[in-house]
């Protein structure tokens, strides 16, 4: 499956070479539409790749140039909350790497948990807790990944450097925490939230994990940013809703753009 949604990509990319890929989280789309001379692939015509089924995520990717930087936009995920196994969820991943691409910026919606974060703002991930208790890696090895892949630096200490670099420079606010992953497709319950917040987490999601874990294993270098969109259960009266995520994450979509083409511009 690996092999045939890789080539049927590389088909039709008419001879671009991508540098990075770019994975856009709940809301976080619009930044598809900021790929110049831009190839569309839509899911149906990749073979593995579901039709993503939550708002905010559209179902293609969007390979072209961002900040002058050959990239692949990877507009909509797939959840394990959708009843997706953790392979599919990091199907794509594999397909980049399959590609040649060597660097992988991730994005992603999560409620907060440490109580200085004000949503909506933007949180480099400096490291992650897997409560989703799945690993894509379970199973026999895929060609060309490690099946025993060192996690003690899934977020490159060298991009997230940059990132701070970006955001001071451009005077964009960027918080930097631990995220964790959870299975979903619940909120979480306030208890679950101190529980987190005694394990180190600062910020809670549904998605990234499974992706991390196979771009660790392929040796590609990752960068990912939450955008906080909500105070995670507990920490305010207010209730939960994916509408107020969507909301929120419009609020700091300009402040993302300009980080991720920030960092892009100077890979």
């Amino acid at each position: 499956m690996v092999r045939d949604a890789t080539d049927a990509v590389a088909g039709k990319l008419g001879g671009l070479q991508p540098r990075a890929a770019v994975v856009l989280g709940s809301g976080l789309g619009f930044i598809a539409d900021e790929v110049r001379s831009a190839i569309r692939i839509p899911y149906s015509a990749i073979p593995g790749f579901p039709q993503p089924g939550v708002a905010g995520h559209r179902g293609e990717l969007v390979a072209g140039t961002l900040a002058g930087v050959p990239v692949i936009a990877q507009s909509g995920r797939f959840h394990l909350y959708e009843g997706h196994p953790a392979q599919t969820a990091a199907l794509p991943v594999r397909v980049y790497a399959g590609l040649g691409i060597r660097m992988l910026i991730l994005t992603n919606a999560a409620g907060g948990i440490r109580h200085t974060f004000h949503p909506p703002t933007l949180m480099l991930i400096a490291d992650h807790i897997n409560f989703m208790w799945r690993n894509p890696l379970v199973g026999p090895m895929e060609e060309g990944e490690e099946r025993f892949p060192d996690m003690s630096e899934p977020y490159d200490r060298e991009l997230r450097a940059l990132a701070r670099e970006v955001a001071r420079e451009q005077r964009i606010t960027l918080e930097e925490g631990v995220y964790a992953g959870l299975l979903g497709p619940s909120y979480e319950t306030p208890a679950e939230v101190r529980l987190f917040r005694s394990l180190g987490a600062d910020a809670v999601g549904m998605s990234t994990v499974p992706e991390v874990i196979v771009a660790r294993a392929r040796g590609l270098r990752v960068m990912a940013v939450s955008t906080i969109t909500n105070y995670a259960a507990g920490l305010t009266t207010a209730t939960l809703s994916h509408e107020e995520v969507i909301a929120a994450a419009n609020e700091v979509a300009d402040g993302l753009a300009h980080l991720v083409k920030g960092v892009l511009a100077r890979i």
